[in-house]
């Protein structure tokens, strides 16, 4: 039997279960494949379906979004459909899944009727490599996809860096990891208040939150 033959007699197999059982077989199936691909390193290379029960947040996301942009995402997702995976990991003690990026899609997934009507009660994931099982790793993971879209609300910022720094991650790494410079890393340490608990390093008076917005564009680009 070749491939093509395979391929249609699996399809009309797949077509005649009910709808738990046929989700489960399309999933076992991208599965199977994906484990012979040659992208098979790459998260995107296996989308899953899951049950929206079995997906939650994470506690530390500090990405915000404006009503008024939520329900243009509501709307992009009734209109287009669902373009991108929510980004999870699956070794959560909380959830089966947890939410890694993609948090507002997510919400979307489970509040509006319609959109959850749409699918079944299912949510696209994708699932972040097995060797991020450290929370910092994850919390890193979540920082870079928001701040590789522009996003992230700078008092949440600051508690994280504060955070990683406590889990005993240098400047340099925590840097590294979220994509700051070190003038950036410093900043944020300073705007929670808690200078004290880092004097070895060198810094200038802190900036307050509205100071940090003004000027956040120019560290960036330094």
């Amino acid at each position: 039997m070749n491939i093509n033959e395979l391929c249609k007699n699996i399809s009309s197999a797949i077509k005649e279960l009910p709808l738990k059982e046929k989700v489960e077989a399309i999933n076992e199936l991208r599965e199977s494949i994906h484990e012979h691909s040659p992208f098979k390193t790459e998260p995107v290379d296996f989308v899953r379906w899951v049950e929206n029960t079995k997906v939650g947040a994470n506690d530390y996301n500090p990405n915000s979004v404006a009503p008024p942009e939520m329900e243009l995402l509501k709307h992009s997702i009734q209109a287009d459909g669902y373009t991108q995976p929510i980004v999870s990991w699956n070794h959560s003690d909380r959830f089966d899944y947890e939410v890694i990026d993609g948090f507002h899609r997510h919400r979307v997934g489970k509040e509006d009727a319609e959109i959850q009507e749409r699918v079944k009660g299912y949510l696209p994931l994708v699932v972040i490599k097995e060797d991020r099982d450290n929370r910092n790793d994850r919390i890193a993971s979540t920082i870079r996809h928001n701040r590789a879209r522009g996003k992230h609300a700078v008092e949440s910022m600051a508690n994280i860096v504060v955070d990683l720094k406590k889990r005993n991650w240098s400047d340099k790494k925590i840097g590294k990891e979220l994509g700051m410079d070190a003038d950036e890393v410093l900043r944020l340490t300073q705007i929670t208040g808690l200078t004290e608990m880092f004097r070895d390093k060198e810094f200038s008076e802190a900036w307050s939150v509205g100071e940090y917005e003004e000027n956040k564009e120019v560290i960036s680009n330094e």
